[in-house]
């Protein structure tokens, strides 16, 4: 069931019409049994991979708790992770490193002994694999207790507003939720409805409209003129982020409306300065999970210099596989890691520079730069992470060079006006992004007389009605 089609709209009314008429001890059911309806709409016995995966953990973390020797602490925990690894593994890794595997053999003139498999990869596996593990992981380090409630720690994997896409939650900031009676507060409700609205507005308008001229480029890059290639780099970024954030917004608005505080998952990434400082801003959950549970374990940065650069690389590469089992992915993680070696090893050089050209003396100057090239290098990375293949991803960012000294609209999939409108709304979306710097939108909104404020309320529906793109499209993020 998508966000943004007719379908959750009604879901959404009903679960929540019903969550705040029942009484409070009845709602964990309601939220639970929602949960699996709504995930049971996308293939329906691919629950069964989550019921196997959330017995394991509930028992795992019970005993995680009961036993005192680290021994068996760390056997319950390896058996926890194998289990849910081990369904990632199989799901989403086995033909990927059969094909690989296949190629190698190939070349000594043998094959492979294993079979390709013929499944499909259960929606949002990798989010609610890793909220669950953790769970364990907390429980393991004493900062968790144990959950009793089978019933609430199977919401805890499930709760439908970020099963799929997120935020990855932890245990601590979430399961504690479930047990609070959260009772209908008007300025709440219509703060997560608005930023519902927001989130829709991102998607549906935003970023479905630019995957129009996206899809099309990528299925035959070699049809496109440099204008074209050029364009769809930099327009791809914007989609990417409107598409997930959009999700995110639409996640953490619904949970909202109920009364649930979902953590943060974006914060203006296309303004940052560098690599490492859009790594804290783009898909906050998942890249402080790696910190947590990877990075920081490996030494993080109080290592030597050598190691350090091993530990990034660690986590770099497995967050590309996180994505997707592709060596585009792979690719797109070494390149991120590329980036924060290279400006960690060139730092002096650059500040430098920066003093000696006097740039340093205007940061207004010197910040806007930082975030153009900043752009610019995630949108080059970006083209690794949307191509099918490498060859296209290498002949999209060769050919788009020709875009910078001959530029040319003509022969290109959509429309001017189109284009227009793309440019005018991501111009929007910049505005209030900068507007956000100072106060919340959606305070300054509810501070409005009555009239303002459902004028915006109205021109808000007007633009996704008329200008959305109503073909309930999938997340990107659907597929990870």
């Amino acid at each position: 069931m998508l966000f943004n089609s007719i379908e959750f709209a009604f879901f959404f009314i009903i679960v929540t019409t019903l969550y705040f008429l029942l009484p409070h001890r009845f709602r964990w059911f309601l939220l639970l049994a929602a949960s699996c309806y709504f995930y049971m709409a996308f293939v329906p016995v691919y629950i069964l991979i989550l019921a196997f995966t959330i017995v394991i953990d509930y028992f795992a973390g019970i005993y995680l708790e009961k036993i005192q020797e680290k021994k068996k602490k760390r056997i319950f925990l390896i058996a926890s992770l194998v289990a849910n690894i081990g369904v990632l593994a199989v799901f989403k890794y086995y033909n990927f490193i059969n094909f690989n595997l296949s190629l190698l053999l190939s070349g000594g003139g043998y094959k492979s002994p294993f079979p390709y498999l013929s499944i499909l990869l259960p929606i949002g596996l990798s989010f609610h694999t890793f909220q669950a593990m953790s769970y364990t992981i907390e429980v393991y380090r004493g900062n968790q207790k144990a959950e009793r409630h089978f019933g609430i720690y199977a919401l805890y994997v499930m709760f439908y507003p970020q099963l799929v896409a997120g935020p990855i939650e932890r245990p601590q900031n979430l399961l504690h939720q479930f047990y609070e009676e959260h009772a209908f507060d008007y300025t709440r409700v219509t703060n997560g409805l608005k930023l519902m609205a927001w989130g829709l507005f991102k998607k549906v308008v935003i970023a479905d409209r630019i995957a129009v001229l996206v899809d099309q480029v990528y299925m035959d890059p070699h049809k496109q003129t440099g204008t074209t290639l050029l364009v769809t780099i930099i327009l791809f970024s914007f989609q990417i982020f409107c598409d997930f954030s959009g999700y995110s917004d639409m996640a953490i608005g619904a949970a909202q409306v109920m009364g649930f505080n979902l953590m943060s998952n974006f914060n203006k990434p296309y303004h940052s300065k560098s690599i490492s400082e859009f790594w804290t801003r783009w898909h906050i959950s998942l890249s402080s999970w790696f910190r947590d549970y990877l990075y920081i374990p490996l030494g993080g940065n109080r290592v030597a210099v050598p190691r350090w650069y091993f530990n990034l690389l660690v986590v770099f590469l497995l967050s590309g596989l996180w994505h997707g089992a592709s060596w585009t992915f792979v690719l797109w993680g070494a390149l991120h890691w590329f980036y924060i070696v290279f400006a960690a090893a060139t730092k002096k050089l650059r500040h430098g520079l920066a003093r000696i050209t006097g740039i340093a003396k205007y940061s207004w100057l010197n910040n806007t730069m930082q975030m153009i090239a900043t752009f610019v290098l995630v949108s080059i990375a970006w083209v690794f992470f949307r191509a099918p293949k490498l060859d296209d991803a290498l002949y999209i960012l060769k050919h788009s060079v020709t875009g910078l000294y001959h530029i040319s609209f003509t022969g290109m999939p959509i429309g001017k006006i189109d284009l227009v409108l793309i440019a005018v709304c991501i111009l929007f979306l910049e505005a209030v992004h900068l507007m956000q710097n100072k106060i919340s939108v959606r305070q300054w909104i509810a501070a409005r007389p009555i009239v303002i404020r459902w004028g915006i309320y109205y021109a808000a529906i007007l633009m996704i009605v008329f200008f959305g793109v109503h073909e309930s499209r999938q997340f990107i993020y659907f597929q990870f």
